[in-house]
């Protein structure tokens, strides 16, 4: 990329995209179009208004809401509504508005709920997908499919990538809403500081995730930007898992809580395993750079800094 192209972000959560736009600042790219006055992404006229002026040269498309396993059960049509308005508003217009490239980001529950482990391109739509949030994976799998017609039509430069659960700091801590991270860290540091003796956690703790460093997955959305040219979706992922157990174990050790990890197996575990096959980006020369420990430790260090300002996902 040009470092004085115009350079636009789209993304209503924050975590990827404040990433994004903190690595962009490191690389030296120094036409960053301002989150300030941008459009509201399930808008379509400001959208289109916002392409028309601004122009961007490359759009990171990193989507809309998100939200873990309640949130995927209280808000189903809000997540699947708002990510297919903002596939289509931002899709279209960086079409018509001549975008030169544009990385559009699914998410790995768009892989069937009894995939094969590690989980390839291959595998995508050959097998139901995981109840408890088929809402949003059907809109982020449509943005997949979207993009793809959309080079095959109109010749657009657009590139897809399926990264891993991600976190790290400006991550949502609300713990009825967030991802399994968000809401330990804030579940153990309350409890820690009430002198609580347990922490429940959803499930049995038996299910295996793959997790990625917001940090890291922002120096892979860069890297694609300039190094990929494919039609197929390039997996993001570090090549490790593991269980919701040995994480939230980690997690204790980082926030420093002393209590008990209670598992509530009455409530849904999700997908049994989620590890994707990143060969493709590794065959490429990209290499994740953060242990999983330090980037919990500088999530938790985040999360202490700002906690009166954390808040959850919406309703709309």
């Amino acid at each position: 990329m040009d470092k004085t192209a115009r350079i636009y972000i789209a993304d209503d959560d924050g975590l990827v995209g404040n990433a994004v736009r903190s690595e962009l600042q490191r690389e030296g790219y120094t036409n960053l179009l301002p989150v300030a006055g941008g459009p509201r992404l399930t808008e379509s006229v400001e959208v289109d208004d916002f392409f028309a002026r601004s122009q961007p040269a490359y759009v990171f498309l990193i989507g809309g809401k998100t939200g873990g396993i309640k949130a995927n059960q209280d808000y189903p049509g809000s997540l699947m509504r708002d990510n297919l308005l903002v596939n289509c508003h931002v899709i279209d217009s960086a079409r018509r508005q001549h975008v030169q490239k544009l990385l559009y980001l699914a998410s790995s529950c768009v892989y069937p709920k009894f995939s094969h482990q590690p989980m390839k391109i291959d595998y995508l739509t050959t097998g139901r997908l995981e109840p408890t949030n088929e809402p949003y994976a059907i809109a982020k799998l449509a943005g997949l499919f979207l993009c793809h017609a959309y080079r095959k039509q109109f010749g657009n430069q657009i590139v897809t990538a399926i990264p891993a659960n991600v976190f790290g700091p400006g991550d949502n801590f609300n713990v009825d809403d967030s991802h399994v991270i968000g809401a330990l860290i804030r579940r153990m540091h309350e409890a820690k500081l009430r002198g609580e003796k347990s922490v429940e956690v959803w499930g049995s703790g038996l299910p295996r995730r793959e997790f990625i460093f917001s940090q890291d997955l922002a120096r892979a959305c860069l890297f694609l930007m300039d190094a990929y040219d494919g039609d197929e979706p390039v997996n993001i992922g570090i090549g490790y898992d593991w269980s919701i157990k040995e994480i939230a174990e980690m997690i204790r050790e980082v926030v420093g809580y002393s209590g008990e990890l209670s598992f509530d197996r009455t409530k849904p575990d999700g997908m049994p395993a989620k590890l994707l096959d990143s060969t493709v980006l590794e065959l490429m020369g990209w290499q994740p750079c953060t242990p999983i420990r330090e980037a919990l430790a500088l999530t938790y260090e985040w999360f202490k800094q700002h906690e009166p300002q954390v808040a959850g996902i919406q309703d709309a």
